[in-house]
């Protein structure tokens, strides 16, 4: 299922619009994202705390940074794009990853984001059903004390200068019939009404 998050995520990154474009990836694991942004002029900045994960998305051609996404050893302003994708459940400091997530974006830079929210629902449709599904994640991955509370994360990203706005998703139905007979190899992910499990965000910075 991360895959299919990660090929929603990168259809909401545009292609640079100038020469030397940063796209940086906080807690870039493995580089899922970067199928999904080649080609689109961007250099790809993965940061992450995991040697072999960065190992891993390097050789899907990320450029890799090892460091925490609470304190990005990157200089401010570096970023025509930032990327925080199924990372913000699981830091035990919102206002802080905000924050860094922000303060490397270039004014006019887009932020883009997805996670899961911090609702009753969430927690049920995001651990005890997700993690008994094949394809789901692992097993006590995620501390649902974490989910992401949205009003906080919009308040946040407001306090530096970037509007977020918030869409639920979910996979497609449809394609998780197909995928689970084997008659397709990936599930779309679509947008629902409600932002109360898995959402999505992008802003940009004024």
């Amino acid at each position: 299922m991360l895959q299919w998050v990660a090929a929603a995520r990168g259809a909401l990154i545009p292609s640079a619009t100038r020469p030397g474009a940063v796209l940086v990836d906080l807690g870039c694991g493995a580089g899922l994202l970067a199928p999904h942004v080649a080609g689109k002029g961007y250099r790809h900045v993965g940061v992450d705390l995991t040697v072999s994960a960065l190992a891993q998305a390097a050789a899907h051609g990320v450029a890799p940074v090892r460091g925490d996404v609470l304190a990005v050893p990157l200089r401010d302003a570096c970023a025509d794009v930032v990327v925080a994708g199924e990372i913000l459940e699981h830091v035990p400091d919102l206002p802080r990853a905000v924050r860094e997530a922000c303060r490397l974006l270039r004014p006019g830079g887009l932020l883009v984001l997805d996670t899961l929210a911090a609702t009753r629902l969430g927690r049920l449709l995001g651990v005890t059903l997700a993690e008994r599904l094949p394809g789901g994640p692992p097993p006590g991955i995620h501390d649902p004390a974490l989910f992401v509370n949205r009003a906080e994360l919009v308040r946040e990203c407001a306090r530096y200068g970037v509007d977020l706005r918030l869409w639920g998703i979910r996979p497609s139905v449809l394609d998780m019939l197909l995928w689970r007979a084997g008659r397709r190899s990936a599930v779309r992910m679509v947008a629902v009404p409600t932002t109360a499990v898995l959402f999505q965000g992008a802003g940009r910075r004024r």
